[in-house]
């Protein structure tokens, strides 16, 4: 076996389920999962789609908070309403009832249960508290993503739906080993979608930094990586954990999430699937032209892995 040949195995360990822009634009069911960060324009491509009324639209954020955190959240409201005694006698007497509205394109209620740590004054909760939300966050997430699989199925045995996209969650790359060629969750859905990676810049990050300041979307950080930056906020504004400004903190993380994520997005798209500029997303308005876009991308990478297998690499 030649080095090139045996390079060649390598880099085809990619298994996709649509080898190239022909099978993508021939399959009677075309099937695709969008990751990237939060706001890049996943739910927005989604949604193009969705309305083309051939398409499935599963929201893995929207399954998180209605289906795995559901409880969580509302029990959080109650114990708030519990502090009000009208509101206390009316919920013990079953007089009132309290139920969430989250909607794909509205997850504030997901987003305030999450919360941010510091202090409780300036609408911060404690630190430990903060990890423990996380944790039940991460669990709901990757089950999220694994259900994506029988909803596959669902959209098509219950409502005859021929295609199927996934919004999947900013958070994908942290409860999956991107650069693992084994990774159960992630050979599992490439062998039913085509991954496509959102890839932004840094323009981009600016514009999503921006936007998350006045929209906080829910955010899952690996623990490590959580108490790494905790501790050096800390110690970079001489502050004490019930003194952190929980806005200034949340930002200022997401800022630092923008620039780690990248190498693990790059590492699912090499491994699992393929990348899209988030420029040329925006621009989508059409189901044709984002069939046109992914089909460019497997074109693309086709092309790469061509390259790659003449050069020997």
């Amino acid at each position: 076996m030649t080095w090139a040949t045996r390079s060649f195995f390598v880099f085809d360990a990619c298994i996709m389920i649509y080898k190239s822009a022909a099978e993508w634009k021939s399959a009677e069911h075309k099937r695709v999962l969008f990751f990237g960060m939060s706001g890049v324009g996943k739910t927005h491509v989604s949604t193009v789609l969705r309305n083309a009324q051939s398409w499935f639209h599963y929201s893995v954020d929207y399954r998180i908070g209605t289906r795995y955190m559901d409880d969580h959240i509302l029990d959080n409201i109650k114990r708030e309403a519990m502090q009000v005694p009208l509101l206390a006698g009316l919920l013990k007497s079953d007089s009132i009832y309290i139920g969430s509205n989250i909607t794909v394109g509205n997850l504030e209620l997901l987003s305030a249960y999450m919360g941010k740590p510091g202090n409780p004054e300036l609408g911060g909760i404690p630190y430990g508290e903060y990890k423990r939300r996380q944790r039940l966050h991460r669990s709901a997430e990757f089950q999220s993503i694994r259900d994506t699989a029988d909803f596959i199925s669902r959209a098509t045995d219950i409502y005859g739906y021929p295609h199927f996209v996934c919004d999947s969650s900013g958070s994908i790359c942290e409860v999956v080993d991107p650069n693992g060629r084994d990774d159960d969750l992630l050979s599992d859905l490439s062998n039913q979608l085509l991954l496509v990676w959102i890839r932004g810049d840094e323009e981009h990050f600016s514009k999503l930094l921006e936007r998350y300041k006045m929209a906080p979307k829910p955010m899952y950080y690996q623990e490590e990586f959580l108490d790494l930056h905790w501790r050096e906020f800390l110690s970079m504004r001489r502050v004490a954990e019930d003194e952190v400004d929980p806005d200034e903190f949340s930002c200022w993380l997401y800022s630092k999430a923008l620039k780690s994520r990248q190498p693990k997005y790059e590492a699912m798209a090499r491994n699992w699937g393929v990348s899209v500029d988030a420029s040329d997303v925006v621009s989508i308005r059409s189901e044709d032209d984002c069939c046109e876009m992914i089909a460019d991308a497997l074109d693309s990478r086709r092309t790469s892995q061509d390259g790659r297998i003449a050069k020997g690499v």
